[in-house]
Parts: structure tokens; sequence; C-alpha cells
């Protein structure tokens, strides 16, 4: 039988008369059910976490950190069975999957010992003058399905380190695993300070209208998260969005071909390229183009896709019907334009699963669909360039601004190309690297707003400056 999950609000576990399938993108089979929730169980959360917060936001440092790290030990207790059920909603091979669990346990810990210090803004004869930071209050968290483990937890933590309580929702596609961690912290966080519902898109809404609700903190598309700032404008919230990207990663001729193309493959192909920051445009000088890019296509070769539960598995599935059918029509525009392909691109769209095989463009234009749009499948076109001033220039025409790469052995040329490109993150020599205490965010349409770090943190509060007169007469 099918198992049914609960919801977590104000401190119980709870369950609803209507519920959603979820499916398992390997085999296309209902994995479980979780409750469909609407208006009425929202407000039920939004209230039991308005209460909470009247007590939660007068705690002290060491009473936040010490449930912060309760989380974290749940997590990590019950890694096993946590990235097990991970894959079997999410896709992803068992390696990933353990490296998300873990690292949403690790982002926790790391996360729970960040202090917003009061700043002094005048001491002297005339007046103190302090600024303070203060929890918003109620937050709303958006979750979206390809990290839906590790993106859950990076909305809960600095919500609950600032003195804020939370409403978060999990992507309806994958919320098994989130719903299994709130069982397991059910009596580790105070009641009404984590609430986790579930339900269709159509909750989304309600929860950034929601008049109770003080702030929206969003990870998915750049499409939703302008929906989500004007549904959040009308009461003017707060926001946090981490949106798409179109990744540009800088090959400059000294890189070593042997030593780069196994890491640029995964730059652009782990999890199943479903990541906002991979490599989505890979832009090769012309003097190792050719060697580069048949290295990265024979590696390719020796990657097995198929089901995440399997032992071999490097690439698993796409998560869902719809984003499958998107990369499928991607790959069928880059067909029927006659671009050429260094390995891939025949799907079988009448299969069972959402498997896509590892398709690597050779050179095709920037006006290119694959190209110009954020793929978010194991799709990568490869580019060559003559120029760093061209590459520079190709890197930075797009609407995003999320991440990018440069690979060379001159690091200060690759510091150099860096502060050129006009992006939030910038890798040298590396990819994927998110550090839970440095602030990440996105510039142009990725985003708005930062996670991770003290710039992330701040973000679930306001200032508050107190200054008090010296010697005053009253």
């Amino acid at each position: 039988m099918t198992k049914t999950y609960s919801n977590l609000i104000d401190g119980e576990m709870v369950t609803t008369a209507a519920t959603l399938d979820v499916v398992n993108p390997a085999n296309e089979e209902v994995v479980g059910l979780v409750p469909s929730c609407g208006k009425d169980e929202l407000d039920r959360a939004v209230a039991a976490a308005r209460t909470a917060f009247k007590s939660w936001r007068k705690t002290s440092a060491e009473e936040r950190q010490k449930v912060v790290m309760g989380i974290s030990a749940a997590i990590k207790e019950n890694a096993d069975e946590l990235f097990r059920l991970l894959t079997t909603e999410q896709g992803k091979p068992h390696a990933q999957a353990q490296m998300e669990i873990f690292g949403a346990a690790g982002l926790a810990a790391a996360q729970s010992g960040l202090t917003l210090d009061d700043v002094i803004n005048q001491d002297d004869d005339t007046r103190l003058s302090r600024t303070r930071r203060v929890p918003v209050g109620v937050v709303g968290g958006i979750v979206p399905w390809n990290f839906p483990v590790m993106m859950a937890i990076q909305k809960i933590v600095p919500a609950l380190i600032s003195g804020c309580t939370i409403v978060l929702k999990p992507s309806p596609f994958t919320p098994l695993t989130t719903l299994r961690i709130a069982e397991l912290i059910k009596d580790v966080v105070p009641a009404g300070t984590v609430n986790i519902i579930t339900g269709p898109d159509e909750l989304g809404p309600l929860i950034t209208e929601h008049p109770d609700i003080d702030k929206i903190t969003f990870t998915g598309s750049t499409a939703t998260g302008k929906k989500i700032m004007e549904g959040a404008a009308g009461d003017l919230k707060r926001i946090t969005l981490e949106l798409g990207g179109n990744d540009a990663s800088i090959v400059l001729p000294d890189a070593d071909v042997e030593k780069v193309a196994e890491q640029l493959f995964w730059s652009s192909f782990s999890n199943a390229g479903q990541i906002c920051v991979a490599a989505k445009r890979i832009y090769i000088h012309e003097d190792i183009y050719d060697d580069l890019s048949k290295a990265i296509a024979e590696y390719a070769k020796t990657v097995v896709v198929g089901d995440g539960s399997q032992q071999g598995t490097g690439v698993g599935p796409i998560q869902n019907k719809k984003q499958f059918e998107r990369v499928c029509e991607l790959i069928q525009d880059a067909k029927d334009n006659g671009y050429q392909f260094l390995t891939g691109g025949d799907v079988d769209p009448s299969g069972t699963g959402y498997y896509v095989p590892i398709t690597i463009l050779d050179n095709p234009p920037e006006d290119a669909r694959i190209v110009a749009e954020e793929q978010f499948g194991p799709v990568m076109p490869l580019m060559k360039f003559g120029s760093v001033e061209e590459a520079i220039e190709r890197a930075n025409n797009s609407e995003y601004g999320l991440a990018g790469a440069v690979w060379t052995k001159d690091t200060d040329k690759g510091v150099e190309i860096a502060e050129q490109l006009e992006t939030g993150t910038v890798w040298i020599n590396e990819f994927l690297h998110i550090s839970p205490l440095a602030p990440f965010g996105g510039h142009k349409q990725s985003g708005f707003g930062a996670e991770y770090g003290i710039d992330g943190l701040k973000e679930f509060t306001y200032p508050q400056v107190i200054t008090v007169k010296r010697n005053a007469e009253v």
C-alpha cells in the first residue's frame, strides 16, 4: 500500500481528506500520497507561526542554536533512510542524494552559530546610538524540486536563527523527504515555529498574498519569481528570490584538456543538469576546442543514465514530466535547425521514466534556444571563442546573472576575467561550491537579495536604531 504522509502544523502531524500523488520519475509509479492543502490549512499554519513568533523572537542565540543543531542531528542520524527516499521521489543517484542529505545537515550546523551583533553608530558625550537586527516575523518559504531538502533547510535555518517562524511549502513533485524530516523534528522545534504544508501550485499564490506572512523566500524559475514579487507587493512583504541562471564557463587555452574534461562534464550534468548554477554554456578557446570537446564527449560515453537507485548510475531521470517535455522540445529545436551533436540527442518519449540521454552540442550559434535559454536538463552546448574579450561579452549577453566559472592555470588572469562577469558567484578552476558562510545570490534576472552567511541572515530581519540622548533634561 502506498504510504500517506502528514504535514506539520503547530507541532502536530496532520492530514487532509484530499491528497496529491507523488511519482517516482525513474518508473512513473506513485510512491507516496501527501495532503492537498488550501486556504484553511494555510490559515492554521500561519496562525500557529504568528503565535509562536511572540515567544520565539525573545529566545536567546544559544536557545536557537540548540534547536537548529537538533535539526542537523535528526537529519544526520536518519541519513540512510532519507537519501534513499530522496532518490525515490527526485531521481538523482544515491551518491548525489547522500551529498544533499549530509549537505543539509552540515548547512544547519554551520549556520547555527551565526549571530547578528549590534553595531555602535555613536558613543560620545552627547548620545549612544546602536543598530540592532530584529526578526521580520512569519516567513513563507517556497521550495523547488531539484534540491528539495537542501533548499528547505536553507530557508528554515536562517528563519529560526534570526528569531522568525516559518510556513514552508515543498514542491508537490518532491515533498516526501521533507515531510519525513518534519516527523523527525516535530519534538525538536517548538510548536508553531516550523510548519510544513503541501499542496498544489495554487497554494503558492495564497502564501505570497497572505496578509499575516511578513516575508517570502523562494527558489525557482525567474517567471515564477516575478509573479511572487507582484503578489508580495500588495502589502510590501520582504522577499528573497533565488531564480534561474544560464551560467557560462570560460576555458582558456592553457587549461589541461585531460584534467578539465571530466570536471566540465560534471559541472553541467550533476543532478541531470537540474542545478541553477550548473554550467549551461561552455566557451572553449579555439586552440583547444577540438581536443577538449572530443574529450568531454568521450567521457560522456562512460557515464550511465538510469534509475538513481541502481548501482553505477551517474545521471538519473528528469524529475517531472513537464520539465522532461521542455528539455525534449529544446533538443528537437536544435535538430530542426540543423545543429551538430557530439553525443546524444535521441529521446524516446514513449518509454517509461523521464530519461534524456546525455546530449552535447557542437558549437551552436549564440541565438540558438539551447544557448539562449536555461536548459535545466542533461544538455550542454559547447562553443568556440577566439579572444578573452569576446568570451566575456558572450558570457554576459544574458538576462541572467547567477554564476559562472573560469578555467585556467593562470589564476591571476582568472580573477581578472571573473571581475568582469556579471554574476553573483564566479568560480575559478572548480564548480558548484557554495559556502554556508558566504552570500549567494544573483544579478539581473537571477534573483533578488541573498542567501547564506551573514548577508543571508540579515534578509530575515529589519534594522532598528536605538538612540539615547545623554545628559538630557526631561
